[in-house]
């Protein structure tokens, strides 16, 4: 209790300290940038405004600015990636409504070869935060063709696939459950298709990507690694387009136009697999009955009250279905939807109200009769959420706002076939939810130091009804109680402070330091190496207490060239607590008490990340370098010592070149290379019964053969001026073949028992595709 007051104290004592509103009156000049022709709103766009000195801002998730000026002339520019810069003379002598149309820059060349200036890299204080370009995914080779943002996004530092063919994802030494991925502010708990071979996100319906991976802003929480932080376009409210692709394994297509012109708009956005399709046509009844695709479906649609008020709607639906030969089934899926309101109460003051709906579940299905069953399982949220936006003054932006989220989980029933010898097996739902609250406040103190600094309380209830165990540290029960509907179970109470700082050194370089803390009440159970669509999640109980990570990250950046070359490293260190594992041996499925089966203990994970990336002419990309250690420690494994865990890499690199090869050919090259994941290989063999029986050592004490891989891609735009715009992508996925392992087994040798051979299982090799893309 004694350390919780004295963050309070220290947090009202910076906050009370650092607003000093000056007596001077100010005004407010205030506005919302848009696309000039589809109406989007533009997230992220930089405004400086120069006249006694050199002041700026930037535009919100919803495209809107607020900033306080003193009475004066200034010169307002605008500049945003892919946009023609905007230069504007204004004359401060009231409080101002600008709104600000921006012109997209269609000829690829200006695109890349751009003179604008821009070092917001400098001087943002947020630490860890990469922005995703778009126009990057575009030319990006991933496999099938498929423009993949989870694929593009683990090309940065500090971020590693959690393995080939898989969409999951590991941030400085967390877990892939540790990353909160949200779509329209809904989260999604799965967003894998094909068991990972794709990601959930149709990037024809997506506008912005942030990714954080270092101090993540007070308005997220619930996850200890990362936030992923996904918009879907707005819609055209000017006219009607279309545009999609037709690959060889998939298409997708994508409309979009005003409801009401420059007043309201649609945007509606589907892809679809056609892998069965191919299987109808042979001739084997085995194969031909066999079922293997998914689709999914973004749909989006807003409107505009007046100059203070928006609605917008969306919504995602996507599903995986596999089946064999009419003897086994396997379905997941997502379904997300969100409605919210912006609403603007004064020139300084700016609302988004949020009402969101999350449902992941899966369902597996055997049709032998006399072994049917149906297993069905899924996590569904309901999330209420309200975020202010207050502009105080030339140096302060105030953030604050709360987020109530009610779970539900049902962890996987098993019902029996009507003639099937399968026993029923029901384990009890869970419910319970979280309420947050945050305040964060951007403080530019003078021209060289900048700070964000706020503080996020969660707070978790379990709830019944139900039966609740508790268990000692053997697994045994010691208590059970039962809980009427709505009653309290256990709850829990954590105070998570957030700081980051930026001080500028001079125009091209700065230093950056940040601390975050953060919990985590839901957690990912799993018996692989990766996450599966079969993965159980649990609340945090009166036995699993939330998790905890705390990480500081100290960063370099630098700018040379003029800005075109731009230069970070970042060392961090992240403390993890009440980490969970499984003890040996451990049913996850229809275990109706599997808390009784895990072990907590603590984590840590420390590296230095390397980030050099060209910004503007006709080649460029970026080379990113992770040196990292990911360990656990449990008292109940390995003697209490620190070994490995299992998304433990030492080293991974990653190579992006993107080149402009004339007036209509784009190339494009990526090469990854990584350390093998830890693993636990045998130790020795013995025979028991005639059967071979492994043994091993010290936990995650070898690894995977090391993993490196080169693509290529090459892009054919169409002649311009035309009412159809096209292009053609070709690619090849492992250009010269690497047989990278997916899996390592071991057997005895067929020829000589005593001698053990291990098998490798290699997943894909060269892999070529073409896609043809159209817009019109």
């Amino acid at each position: 209790m004694l350390r919780i007051k004295n963050i309070l104290r220290v947090f009202i004592i910076l906050m009370v300290f650092s607003i000093n509103v000056k007596a001077q009156e100010n005004f407010t000049i205030t506005g919302l940038i848009t696309d000039s022709l589809s109406g989007e709103t533009l997230i992220g766009v930089s405004l400086k405004f120069t006249g006694k000195t050199q002041l700026g801002t930037s535009t919100n998730a919803y495209g809107f600015y607020s900033y306080k000026l003193s009475p004066g002339e200034y010169t307002l520019s605008v500049s945003y990636i892919g946009y023609r810069s905007v230069n504007k003379k204004i004359n401060v002598d009231k409080d101002i409504r600008l709104d600000l149309k921006m012109i997209p820059d269609n000829v690829l060349d200006e695109i890349i070869i751009s003179s604008e200036k821009r070092n917001d890299n400098l001087i943002n204080a947020q630490m860890g935060i990469a922005k995703v370009n778009l126009s990057e995914i575009k030319n990006v080779p991933v496999l099938f063709g498929e423009r993949d943002i989870l694929k593009t996004i683990q090309l940065i530092p500090g971020i590693k696939p959690a393995g080939e063919g898989n969409s999951g994802f590991y941030v400085r030494g967390g877990a892939a459950d540790q990353n909160l991925i949200l779509l329209d502010e809904a989260p999604v708990y799965n967003a894998s298709h094909l068991l990972g071979f794709f990601s959930t996100f149709n990037s024809d319906a997506i506008k912005d990507v942030s990714v954080y991976k270092g101090g993540m802003p007070a308005q997220y929480g619930g996850r200890l690694s990362s936030v992923l932080d996904i918009r879907m376009n707005d819609g055209n409210k000017k006219e009607y387009t279309a545009e999609g692709g037709i690959g060889l394994i998939s298409s997708r297509l994508k409309v979009e136009g005003p409801l009401s012109k420059d007043k309201s708009s649609f945007m509606i956005s589907g892809r679809r697999t056609y892998a069965d399709a191919f299987l109808a046509f042979s001739g084997d009844s085995s194969i031909k009955n066999n079922t293997l695709y998914f689709y999914d479906l973004n749909a989006k649609a807003n409107y505009q009250i007046d100059s203070k008020n928006t609605l917008y709607m969306s919504g995602y639906f996507g599903r995986d279905e596999l089946g064999l030969n009419e003897t086994f089934g396997f379905g997941w899926g997502n379904a997300t939807a969100t409605l919210r309101w912006n609403h603007l109460f004064s020139n300084r003051l700016f609302s988004n109200t949020s009402l969101i709906y999350s449902n992941y579940d899966y369902k597996i299905e055997n049709f032998l009769e006399e072994n049917s069953f149906k297993v069905n399982s899924s996590i569904r949220d309901l999330n209420l959420k309200q975020d202010f936006q207050l502009s105080l003054n030339n140096s302060h932006n105030l953030r604050f706002g709360t987020d109530l989220i009610y779970h539900r989980i049902r962890p996987g029933e098993v019902q029996p076939g009507e003639k099937s010898s399968v026993n029923l097996i029901a384990v009890e739902d869970r419910k319970g939810s979280e309420i947050a609250a945050y305040i964060s406040d951007e403080w530019e103190v003078n021209e060289k130091l900048n700070i964000v600094y706020g503080l996020r309380t969660s707070s978790f209830m379990l709830l019944g009804p139900g039966n609740f165990s508790s268990f000692d540290r053997s697994g045994n029960i010691t208590a059970t109680s039962f809980y009427q509907d709505g009653k309290l179970v256990k709850s829990y109470f954590n105070l998570e402070p957030r700081i980051s700082a930026a001080y500028q050194l001079n125009e091209e370089a700065s230093f950056k330091g940040s601390y975050t803390r953060n919990s985590q009440n839901l957690h990912l159970m799993s018996n692989s190496t990766a996450s599966s669509p079969t993965d159980l999640y649990i609340m945090s109980s009166n036995n699993v207490k939330p998790e905890l990570a705390d990480q500081i990250s100290l960063g370099y950046f630098r700018n040379f060239n003029d800005d075109k070359f731009e230069f970070s490293t970042e060392v961090y260190y992240k403390k993890l607590q009440r980490q969970i594992e499984y003890r040996s041996g451990t049913d996850l499925r229809a275990n109706t008490n599997v808390e009784a089966d895990l072990l907590y203990g603590d984590g840590r994970a420390y590296g230095i990340e390397f980030f050099l990336k060209k910004r503007f002419g006709k080649l460029n990309g970026w080379l990113g370098y992770t040196l990292s250690r990911t360990e656990r420690k449990f008292d109940e494994i390995e003697n209490e010592n620190w070994f490995l865990a299992k998304q433990d890499r030492t080293h991974d690199l990653s190579v992006v070149g993107i080149y402009k090869a004339g007036e209509r050919w784009t190339l494009s090259s990526t090469f990854v290379y990584n350390t093998g994941n830890a693993v636990t290989f045998p130790a020795g063999k013995y025979q028991l019964n005639n059967n071979t029986v492994f043994y091993y050592s010290k936990r995650n004490s070898d690894r995977m053969p090391n993993y490196h891989r080169l693509d290529f891609s090459a892009t054919l735009e169409g002649k311009p001026g035309r009412k159809v715009n096209s292009s053609w992508s070709f690619g090849i996925y492992n250009l010269y073949n690497r047989k990278n392992a997916f899996s390592i087994d071991f057997r005895d040798d067929p020829d000589d028992a005593s001698k053990t051979q291990a098998v490798r299982t290699t997943l894909f090799g060269i892999i070529p595709s073409v896609t043809w893309n159209f817009k019109f």
